[in-house]
Protein backbone atom coordinates (compact mmCIF):
# COMPACT_ATOMS: atom_id res chain seq x y z
CA UNK A 1 0.00 0.00 0.00
CA UNK A 2 1.54 3.90 -0.58
CA UNK A 3 2.24 6.09 1.53
CA UNK A 4 -0.89 8.23 0.26
CA UNK A 5 -3.21 5.46 0.61
CA UNK A 6 -1.92 4.84 4.65
CA UNK A 7 -2.59 8.12 5.26
CA UNK A 8 -5.62 9.15 4.04
CA UNK A 9 -7.30 5.59 5.47
CA UNK A 10 -5.32 5.96 9.01
CA UNK A 11 -5.40 9.92 9.48
CA UNK A 12 -7.89 12.13 11.01
CA UNK A 13 -10.12 14.34 8.68
CA UNK A 14 -8.63 13.69 5.49
CA UNK A 15 -8.37 9.99 5.76
CA UNK A 16 -11.39 7.62 5.48
CA UNK A 17 -12.24 7.86 9.34
CA UNK A 18 -13.01 11.50 8.22
CA UNK A 19 -13.39 12.26 4.87
CA UNK A 20 -14.76 9.01 3.51
CA UNK A 21 -13.35 9.12 -0.01
CA UNK A 22 -10.42 10.78 -0.99
CA UNK A 23 -8.10 10.62 -3.47
CA UNK A 24 -6.29 7.23 -4.03
CA UNK A 25 -8.92 5.03 -1.92
CA UNK A 26 -10.90 4.48 -5.14
CA UNK A 27 -7.51 2.24 -6.28
CA UNK A 28 -6.99 0.89 -2.94
CA UNK A 29 -10.55 -0.75 -3.53
CA UNK A 30 -9.66 -1.80 -6.44
CA UNK A 31 -6.04 -3.18 -5.19
CA UNK A 32 -8.02 -5.14 -2.85
CA UNK A 33 -9.54 -7.52 -5.79
CA UNK A 34 -9.87 -11.17 -6.83
CA UNK A 35 -6.12 -11.62 -7.58
CA UNK A 36 -5.30 -10.59 -4.48
CA UNK A 37 -8.03 -13.26 -2.92
CA UNK A 38 -7.13 -15.92 -0.53
CA UNK A 39 -9.86 -18.07 -2.26
CA UNK A 40 -8.66 -20.86 0.25
CA UNK A 41 -8.58 -21.42 3.74
CA UNK A 42 -10.00 -20.52 6.84
CA UNK A 43 -11.87 -17.11 6.94
CA UNK A 44 -9.78 -14.05 9.35
CA UNK A 45 -12.37 -12.25 11.20
CA UNK A 46 -11.41 -8.35 11.93
CA UNK A 47 -13.07 -6.29 14.72
CA UNK A 48 -13.76 -3.04 16.99
CA UNK A 49 -13.79 -4.13 20.76
CA UNK A 50 -17.63 -2.80 20.80
CA UNK A 51 -20.56 -5.20 21.80
CA UNK A 52 -21.90 -4.74 18.07
CA UNK A 53 -18.88 -7.26 17.17
CA UNK A 54 -20.31 -10.03 20.21
CA UNK A 55 -21.95 -12.37 17.54
CA UNK A 56 -18.60 -12.80 15.44
CA UNK A 57 -16.62 -12.62 18.46
CA UNK A 58 -19.05 -15.87 20.58
CA UNK A 59 -18.99 -17.70 17.06
CA UNK A 60 -15.31 -18.03 17.17
CA UNK A 61 -15.17 -18.18 21.29
CA UNK A 62 -18.16 -20.49 21.18
CA UNK A 63 -17.37 -22.44 18.07
CA UNK A 64 -20.76 -22.21 16.83
CA UNK A 65 -19.30 -22.15 13.07
CA UNK A 66 -18.36 -24.65 11.46
CA UNK A 67 -14.36 -26.30 12.08
CA UNK A 68 -11.97 -24.62 9.49
CA UNK A 69 -14.31 -22.05 8.43
CA UNK A 70 -13.09 -19.03 10.83
CA UNK A 71 -9.54 -18.93 11.85
CA UNK A 72 -8.59 -20.83 14.59
CA UNK A 73 -6.71 -18.01 16.07
CA UNK A 74 -7.87 -15.04 17.95
CA UNK A 75 -9.36 -12.11 16.02
CA UNK A 76 -7.92 -9.33 15.12
CA UNK A 77 -8.63 -6.35 16.86
CA UNK A 78 -8.61 -2.64 15.84
CA UNK A 79 -9.12 0.53 17.57
CA UNK A 80 -11.09 2.57 14.97
CA UNK A 81 -13.26 2.23 11.95
CA UNK A 82 -10.47 3.17 9.73
CA UNK A 83 -8.11 0.46 9.87
CA UNK A 84 -10.54 -2.03 10.63
CA UNK A 85 -11.73 -0.64 6.77
CA UNK A 86 -7.87 -0.79 5.74
CA UNK A 87 -7.53 -4.16 6.83
CA UNK A 88 -10.45 -5.30 5.06
CA UNK A 89 -9.92 -3.71 1.91
CA UNK A 90 -6.17 -4.91 1.83
CA UNK A 91 -7.33 -8.49 2.38
CA UNK A 92 -5.89 -8.40 5.86
CA UNK A 93 -9.10 -10.23 7.37
CA UNK A 94 -11.98 -11.61 5.05
CA UNK A 95 -14.76 -11.11 7.38
CA UNK A 96 -15.82 -7.90 9.40
CA UNK A 97 -18.78 -6.35 10.70
CA UNK A 98 -19.17 -2.72 9.62
CA UNK A 99 -21.11 0.53 10.05
CA UNK A 100 -24.27 0.13 7.78
CA UNK A 101 -23.81 3.32 5.97
CA UNK A 102 -19.99 2.75 5.79
CA UNK A 103 -20.66 -0.17 3.71
CA UNK A 104 -22.93 1.98 1.24
CA UNK A 105 -19.90 4.11 1.01
CA UNK A 106 -17.42 1.45 0.41
CA UNK A 107 -19.48 0.05 -2.36
CA UNK A 108 -20.42 3.28 -3.47
CA UNK A 109 -18.18 5.59 -3.10
CA UNK A 110 -15.21 3.81 -3.68
CA UNK A 111 -16.36 0.99 -5.43
CA UNK A 112 -15.05 -1.90 -3.14
CA UNK A 113 -16.79 -5.24 -4.39
CA UNK A 114 -18.60 -6.07 -0.85
CA UNK A 115 -21.59 -7.73 -0.02
CA UNK A 116 -23.50 -7.26 3.00
CA UNK A 117 -24.87 -11.09 4.88
CA UNK A 118 -27.10 -10.10 7.26
CA UNK A 119 -27.42 -7.84 10.35
CA UNK A 120 -25.23 -8.02 13.34
CA UNK A 121 -27.20 -6.46 15.74
CA UNK A 122 -29.71 -3.61 16.29
CA UNK A 123 -29.70 -1.03 18.88
CA UNK A 124 -26.61 -0.66 20.91
CA UNK A 125 -25.67 3.01 20.68
CA UNK A 126 -26.48 6.27 22.62
CA UNK A 127 -25.62 9.63 23.16
CA UNK A 128 -23.67 9.93 25.86
CA UNK A 129 -22.94 13.48 27.60
CA UNK A 130 -21.63 15.26 30.50
CA UNK A 131 -22.94 14.33 34.05
CA UNK A 132 -24.15 17.70 34.17
CA UNK A 133 -25.98 18.15 30.65
CA UNK A 134 -29.08 17.38 31.11
CA UNK A 135 -31.41 19.15 28.18
CA UNK A 136 -30.47 18.64 24.29
CA UNK A 137 -30.13 22.93 24.08
CA UNK A 138 -27.18 22.89 26.65
CA UNK A 139 -24.95 21.18 23.67
CA UNK A 140 -24.95 24.23 21.99
CA UNK A 141 -21.80 25.74 21.81
CA UNK A 142 -20.04 22.53 21.92
CA UNK A 143 -18.06 19.80 20.93
CA UNK A 144 -20.04 16.16 20.50
CA UNK A 145 -18.16 13.40 19.07
CA UNK A 146 -19.30 10.60 16.71
CA UNK A 147 -17.42 7.33 15.63
CA UNK A 148 -16.97 7.70 12.20
CA UNK A 149 -18.75 10.06 9.32
CA UNK A 150 -20.85 6.99 7.86
CA UNK A 151 -22.38 5.95 10.49
CA UNK A 152 -26.11 5.66 12.00
CA UNK A 153 -24.65 7.41 14.84
CA UNK A 154 -24.09 10.42 12.80
CA UNK A 155 -27.57 10.10 10.49
CA UNK A 156 -29.03 10.03 14.04
CA UNK A 157 -27.84 12.65 16.33
CA UNK A 158 -27.53 15.16 13.77
CA UNK A 159 -31.65 14.18 13.08
CA UNK A 160 -31.97 14.93 17.07
CA UNK A 161 -29.73 17.98 17.28
CA UNK A 162 -32.33 19.45 14.50
CA UNK A 163 -35.77 18.42 16.46
CA UNK A 164 -34.50 20.45 19.12
CA UNK A 165 -32.98 23.58 17.20
CA UNK A 166 -29.86 22.98 17.01
CA UNK A 167 -27.70 22.90 14.14
CA UNK A 168 -24.94 20.37 13.23
CA UNK A 169 -21.30 22.07 11.66
CA UNK A 170 -18.23 20.62 10.99
CA UNK A 171 -14.62 22.04 10.86
CA UNK A 172 -15.50 25.16 12.74
CA UNK A 173 -16.10 26.24 16.33
CA UNK A 174 -19.66 25.76 18.13
CA UNK A 175 -21.46 28.84 18.68
CA UNK A 176 -23.93 28.76 21.91
CA UNK A 177 -25.69 32.11 19.78
CA UNK A 178 -26.02 30.32 16.90
CA UNK A 179 -27.56 27.68 18.36
CA UNK A 180 -24.73 25.29 16.70
CA UNK A 181 -22.90 21.79 17.62
CA UNK A 182 -19.86 20.78 16.36
CA UNK A 183 -19.43 17.40 15.50
CA UNK A 184 -15.70 15.72 15.45
CA UNK A 185 -15.16 11.62 14.47
CA UNK A 186 -13.11 10.16 17.34
CA UNK A 187 -11.89 6.47 17.64
CA UNK A 188 -14.36 5.17 20.00
CA UNK A 189 -11.45 4.15 22.43
CA UNK A 190 -10.81 7.84 22.97
CA UNK A 191 -14.38 9.07 23.70
CA UNK A 192 -14.19 8.20 27.61
CA UNK A 193 -10.98 9.67 28.01
CA UNK A 194 -11.97 13.13 26.18
CA UNK A 195 -15.07 13.07 28.41
CA UNK A 196 -13.58 12.59 31.31
CA UNK A 197 -11.22 15.58 30.37
CA UNK A 198 -14.02 17.68 28.97
CA UNK A 199 -12.77 18.21 26.06
CA UNK A 200 -16.19 17.12 24.46
CA UNK A 201 -19.87 18.00 26.14
CA UNK A 202 -20.65 14.02 24.63
CA UNK A 203 -20.33 11.41 22.04
CA UNK A 204 -22.51 9.00 20.44
CA UNK A 205 -20.88 5.78 19.70
CA UNK A 206 -21.92 1.75 20.57
CA UNK A 207 -20.66 0.10 23.51
CA UNK A 208 -19.26 -0.45 25.89
CA UNK A 209 -18.37 3.01 25.64
CA UNK A 210 -21.40 4.55 27.22
CA UNK A 211 -21.99 1.71 29.58
CA UNK A 212 -18.30 2.56 30.90
CA UNK A 213 -18.67 6.20 30.97
CA UNK A 214 -21.60 5.74 33.30
CA UNK A 215 -19.54 2.76 35.25
CA UNK A 216 -16.77 5.72 35.70
CA UNK A 217 -18.84 7.99 36.50
CA UNK A 218 -17.28 10.51 34.34
CA UNK A 219 -21.01 10.77 31.95
CA UNK A 220 -24.68 9.64 31.71
CA UNK A 221 -26.95 8.31 28.56
CA UNK A 222 -29.31 11.12 27.37
CA UNK A 223 -30.81 9.22 24.39
CA UNK A 224 -30.44 5.50 23.39
CA UNK A 225 -30.43 5.70 19.42
CA UNK A 226 -32.36 2.90 19.69
CA UNK A 227 -35.37 5.41 21.08
CA UNK A 228 -34.48 7.16 18.12
CA UNK A 229 -34.90 4.31 15.19
CA UNK A 230 -36.72 1.50 16.37
CA UNK A 231 -34.32 -2.07 16.13
CA UNK A 232 -32.28 0.07 14.17
CA UNK A 233 -29.23 -1.82 12.19
CA UNK A 234 -26.10 -0.17 13.33
CA UNK A 235 -23.66 -2.89 12.04
CA UNK A 236 -23.39 -5.29 9.85
CA UNK A 237 -22.01 -8.86 8.65
CA UNK A 238 -19.40 -7.98 5.31
CA UNK A 239 -17.53 -9.66 2.91
CA UNK A 240 -16.24 -9.72 -0.72
CA UNK A 241 -18.26 -10.08 -3.37
CA UNK A 242 -15.65 -13.21 -4.35
CA UNK A 243 -16.17 -15.16 -1.29
CA UNK A 244 -19.92 -15.55 -2.34
CA UNK A 245 -19.14 -16.50 -6.22
CA UNK A 246 -16.10 -18.97 -5.21
CA UNK A 247 -16.96 -20.90 -1.87
CA UNK A 248 -20.95 -20.02 -1.21
CA UNK A 249 -20.93 -22.96 1.20
CA UNK A 250 -17.70 -20.91 3.31
CA UNK A 251 -20.53 -18.28 3.30
CA UNK A 252 -23.37 -20.00 4.01
CA UNK A 253 -21.36 -22.09 7.33
CA UNK A 254 -20.04 -18.62 8.46
CA UNK A 255 -24.06 -17.24 8.49
CA UNK A 256 -24.98 -20.09 10.46
CA UNK A 257 -22.23 -19.62 12.84
CA UNK A 258 -23.27 -16.25 13.79
CA UNK A 259 -26.84 -16.64 13.26
CA UNK A 260 -26.40 -19.53 16.13
CA UNK A 261 -24.09 -17.39 18.16
CA UNK A 262 -26.97 -14.73 18.33
CA UNK A 263 -29.36 -16.86 19.56
CA UNK A 264 -26.61 -18.07 21.98
CA UNK A 265 -26.12 -14.77 23.16
CA UNK A 266 -30.12 -13.82 24.10
CA UNK A 267 -30.04 -17.47 25.85
CA UNK A 268 -27.59 -16.18 28.76
CA UNK A 269 -26.26 -12.53 28.47
CA UNK A 270 -24.51 -12.00 31.42
CA UNK A 271 -22.42 -15.53 30.45
CA UNK A 272 -21.95 -13.74 27.13
CA UNK A 273 -20.35 -10.67 29.21
CA UNK A 274 -17.72 -13.06 30.76
CA UNK A 275 -16.75 -14.74 27.75
CA UNK A 276 -16.09 -11.29 25.87
CA UNK A 277 -14.28 -10.29 28.97
CA UNK A 278 -12.15 -13.08 29.29
CA UNK A 279 -10.28 -12.33 26.19
CA UNK A 280 -12.15 -10.43 23.50
CA UNK A 281 -13.35 -6.87 24.68
CA UNK A 282 -10.89 -4.64 27.09
CA UNK A 283 -13.11 -2.63 28.96
CA UNK A 284 -14.28 -4.27 32.58
CA UNK A 285 -16.81 -7.12 32.95
CA UNK A 286 -19.24 -4.57 34.87
CA UNK A 287 -19.42 -2.20 31.73
CA UNK A 288 -20.06 -4.76 29.58
CA UNK A 289 -22.73 -7.11 31.72
CA UNK A 290 -24.18 -3.63 31.41
CA UNK A 291 -23.96 -2.59 28.44
CA UNK A 292 -25.56 -6.42 27.24
CA UNK A 293 -28.31 -6.06 29.70
CA UNK A 294 -29.04 -2.01 31.36
CA UNK A 295 -31.05 -3.57 34.11
CA UNK A 296 -32.28 -0.30 35.18
CA UNK A 297 -32.17 2.34 31.83
CA UNK A 298 -33.00 6.14 32.48
CA UNK A 299 -36.44 7.17 31.24
CA UNK A 300 -36.74 6.57 27.26
CA UNK A 301 -39.70 7.98 25.11
CA UNK A 302 -40.64 4.91 23.56
CA UNK A 303 -40.33 2.10 26.81
CA UNK A 304 -42.65 -0.21 24.17
CA UNK A 305 -39.65 -0.22 22.31
CA UNK A 306 -37.42 -1.37 24.26
CA UNK A 307 -34.32 0.83 22.93
CA UNK A 308 -32.03 0.03 25.52
CA UNK A 309 -31.67 -3.42 24.90
CA UNK A 310 -29.40 -4.53 22.19
CA UNK A 311 -30.67 -6.75 20.03
CA UNK A 312 -29.20 -9.90 18.01
CA UNK A 313 -31.81 -11.08 14.94
CA UNK A 314 -29.56 -11.39 11.19
CA UNK A 315 -32.35 -10.64 8.76
CA UNK A 316 -31.54 -6.97 6.97
CA UNK A 317 -34.81 -5.96 6.42
CA UNK A 318 -35.02 -3.82 2.74
CA UNK A 319 -37.13 -1.10 4.14
CA UNK A 320 -34.12 0.03 6.80
CA UNK A 321 -31.92 0.12 3.62
CA UNK A 322 -34.33 2.22 1.84
CA UNK A 323 -34.70 4.38 4.60
CA UNK A 324 -30.89 4.75 5.45
CA UNK A 325 -29.76 5.56 2.24
CA UNK A 326 -32.43 7.91 1.78
CA UNK A 327 -31.23 10.06 5.07
CA UNK A 328 -27.88 9.87 4.38
CA UNK A 329 -28.14 12.93 1.70
CA UNK A 330 -29.34 15.19 4.64
CA UNK A 331 -26.23 14.33 6.70
CA UNK A 332 -23.61 16.70 7.07
CA UNK A 333 -20.05 14.57 6.64
CA UNK A 334 -16.48 15.41 5.98
CA UNK A 335 -16.07 14.43 2.69
CA UNK A 336 -17.37 13.31 -0.76
CA UNK A 337 -20.74 12.93 -0.97
CA UNK A 338 -21.14 13.22 -4.62
CA UNK A 339 -22.01 9.36 -4.83
CA UNK A 340 -24.94 9.56 -2.75
CA UNK A 341 -26.66 11.52 -5.83
CA UNK A 342 -26.36 8.48 -7.87
CA UNK A 343 -28.23 6.18 -5.31
CA UNK A 344 -31.87 4.99 -6.11
CA UNK A 345 -32.69 4.17 -2.22
CA UNK A 346 -35.20 1.13 -3.33
CA UNK A 347 -32.52 -0.22 -5.46
CA UNK A 348 -28.98 -0.05 -2.94
CA UNK A 349 -30.50 -3.05 -0.53
CA UNK A 350 -30.67 -5.77 -3.90
CA UNK A 351 -27.68 -4.58 -4.84
CA UNK A 352 -25.65 -4.29 -1.47
CA UNK A 353 -26.86 -6.99 0.84
CA UNK A 354 -27.28 -10.39 -0.22
CA UNK A 355 -29.76 -12.13 1.94
CA UNK A 356 -29.83 -15.74 0.48
CA UNK A 357 -27.25 -17.11 3.13
CA UNK A 358 -29.46 -15.58 6.08
CA UNK A 359 -33.01 -16.78 5.06
CA UNK A 360 -31.33 -20.65 4.69
CA UNK A 361 -29.96 -20.08 8.20
CA UNK A 362 -33.26 -18.73 9.71
CA UNK A 363 -34.78 -21.60 7.99
CA UNK A 364 -32.55 -24.36 9.46
CA UNK A 365 -33.07 -22.52 12.87
CA UNK A 366 -36.59 -22.89 13.12
CA UNK A 367 -37.86 -19.77 11.39
CA UNK A 368 -37.89 -16.49 11.09
CA UNK A 369 -40.00 -16.80 14.45
CA UNK A 370 -36.93 -18.39 16.29
CA UNK A 371 -35.26 -15.08 16.82
CA UNK A 372 -38.68 -12.80 17.26
CA UNK A 373 -39.16 -11.57 13.85
CA UNK A 374 -42.69 -12.07 11.70
CA UNK A 375 -43.24 -15.01 9.03
CA UNK A 376 -43.23 -11.96 6.23
CA UNK A 377 -39.89 -10.75 7.12
CA UNK A 378 -41.37 -7.44 6.60
CA UNK A 379 -41.89 -4.60 8.96
CA UNK A 380 -42.21 -0.54 8.83
CA UNK A 381 -39.43 1.59 10.05
CA UNK A 382 -40.71 3.90 13.02
CA UNK A 383 -38.26 7.12 13.31
CA UNK A 384 -38.88 9.85 16.15
CA UNK A 385 -36.00 12.46 16.63
CA UNK A 386 -37.67 14.45 18.93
Amino acid sequence: MSALSRRALLCGCAGLVAAGGVAGLADLARAAGADRADTGGALRIGYLPITDASPLLVAHGAGTVAPGIVDSAKPVLFRSWASLAEAFLTRQVDVVHLLMPMAVQLKYGLGADIRVLGWNHTNGSALTVAPHITEPEQLAGTQVAIPFWWSIHNILVQQYLRAHGLRPVIRRGASRSDRTVELIAMSPSDMVPALANRSIAGFTVADPFNAAAGVRGVGRIHRYLGDIWRDHACCALVVHQDLLDRRPEVAQALTDGVVAAQRRIDTDRPATAKMLAGGYLPQPLPAITTALTYPKPPPVRHPEWNPQRIGFQPFPFPSFTAALVAAMPDTVVDGDTRFLSRLDPQRVHDELVDDRFVRAALNRAGGAAAVGLPDSLTRTEEIDPS
